[in-house]
């Protein structure tokens, strides 16, 4: 996202690698702002911290100043949650706690909400560049315990279980091995890989996901309550989903909607001024998270940031493999009848080590050593197609020869993607038009 390229381009299947030296020393999105005269800043989890970003957030390159990580994010998996059974402390997914006695007496988003709320108040004139990484809705769910009063466990009591989707090949499976370690969770002895989590505690998970939701909307709210919307470009988004029993998983380790959809919210000063007919529009086309930076830069009247093609190889420091949004939000969410229908197609993808679901090497999160399928997705308005295929991590060669499974899932009849018409014979025409369409981009 902050490339605008694609996982095969920057190589990051894990994050043990840092992109510039492993693939490219490719531009980033706040590095593009800052070599044009804003001043950039981070605060919180923007970069993935480590190797992956140079164990500096990538300053200086990416940011005029060093990333701001709020003190307590060090206690993110310490055992510091009251284990309401037996009064432990323990490093439990369900973690509702009193923020004053916690660590330091705060939680990280908090932190991160004040040190933004700082800068805004003090970074003097001239263009800026803010990104604020809250950690929430993340596990484990460590939030103030007062937003789960907004969201009782009855209110999810009819909810239910969910099964894995009827055709699902193996190696599309997660099995959430992340929330199967954590204390409270553990003690539940869920068989692996295809256990069902017990109904209560699915409905507490769901509870605090949702108060976790609750609880980083109030920052966000507090924190654009010091922002000059008459003059700032906002834009609200996230890397990921997370599967709150869908598909009978709890995760974002595959390439389900509920995964790999997010909320892209954008608030603009031109588009958004009284009389501009374009107050508040809902777009419904199907976009990527790669198109965000040259969105961003066409927004804000820069140099638009070039896209990669024949002419500008991906190898090229300063392009991107996503589009500039605004024509869509100047046509209000209508295409262009120029514009193709590849156009509005998003693609993701997601490794895994084996066919079938496994601890070691993990299913979830597999070291790139270990990677030895990939699994390629593209949603279209209507349809989603994924194909899981042979990868070879030292050559970073695709074999489409090798199939390990197939997914397709119609949106028109079943939203939640719950039915894989992968082998149903009627479907073959469109599911190998959609196929050659994923091969074409991923040959």
């Amino acid at each position: 996202m902050l490339t605008g390229r694609r996982p095969d381009t920057v190589r990051l299947y894990d994050f043990y690698s840092y992109w510039r030296e492993f693939s490219g020393n490719f531009t980033t999105l706040p590095q593009y702002f800052k070599q044009h005269g804003y001043r950039t800043h981070s605060v919180g989890k923007v970069f993935h911290p480590g190797v992956s970003s140079n164990f500096t957030d990538d300053y200086p390159l990416s940011w005029s100043e060093p990333t701001y990580h709020p003190p307590t994010e060090q206690f993110t998996n310490s055992p510091v949650c009251i284990d309401p059974i037996d009064g432990q402390l323990r490093r439990n997914l369900l973690c509702a706690v009193v923020p004053e006695m916690q660590p330091l007496h705060t939680l990280p988003d908090m932190e991160s909400t004040e040190e933004a709320k700082r800068f805004l108040r003090d970074y003097g004139n001239g263009p800026y560049f803010l990104a604020v990484g809250y950690h929430k809705p993340h596990i484990p769910f460590r939030i103030p315990v007062k937003y789960l009063n907004l969201h009782p466990q009855s209110k999810f009591s009819s909810v239910g279980s969910w099964d894995r989707p009827w055709g699902l090949p193996a190696v599309a499976w997660a099995p959430f091995l992340d929330v199967r370690e954590r204390d409270d969770a553990h003690i539940l002895n869920i068989s692996f890989p295809y256990g069902r989590i017990p109904e209560d505690f699915q409905q507490r998970i769901r509870q605090h996901y949702y108060a976790a939701v609750t609880y980083v909307d109030e920052l966000i709210g507090e924190l654009l309550a010091e922002v000059d919307l008459a003059r700032t470009i906002v834009m609200l988004t996230s890397d990921h989903g997370w599967s709150l029993g869908e598909h009978g998983e709890w995760a974002k380790y595959s390439n389900y909607d509920v995964a790999v959809r997010v909320p892209l919210v954008i608030s603009t000063p031109t588009m958004n001024a009284p009389g501009s007919g374009s107050e508040e529009v809902k777009i419904e086309n199907v976009v990527e998270l790669l198109d965000i930076f040259p969105t961003v830069v066409d927004l804000a009247g820069l140099p638009p940031i070039p896209a990669c093609h024949e002419k500008r190889p991906r190898k090229a420091l300063s392009c991107v493999e996503g589009k500039s949004l605004v024509p869509l939000l100047l046509a209000n969410g209508t295409a262009n009848e120029d514009s193709s229908p590849e156009q509005w197609i998003a693609y993701s993808q997601y490794p895994r080590p084996e066919p079938y679901p496994s601890i070691v090497p993990s299913s979830d999160d597999p070291k790139l050593r270990f990677i030895r399928i990939m699994g390629y997705s593209l949603r279209t308005e209507r349809f989603r197609y994924t194909a899981w295929i042979s990868f070879n991590p030292k050559t970073f060669k695709r074999d489409w020869s090798t199939v390990h499974g197939e997914e397709l899932y119609d949106h028109q009849i079943d939203a939640n993607e719950n039915l894989n018409l992968a082998d149903r014979p009627q479907l073959d025409q469109i599911k190998n038009y959609l196929k050659r369409t994923l091969r074409a981009k991923f040959p």
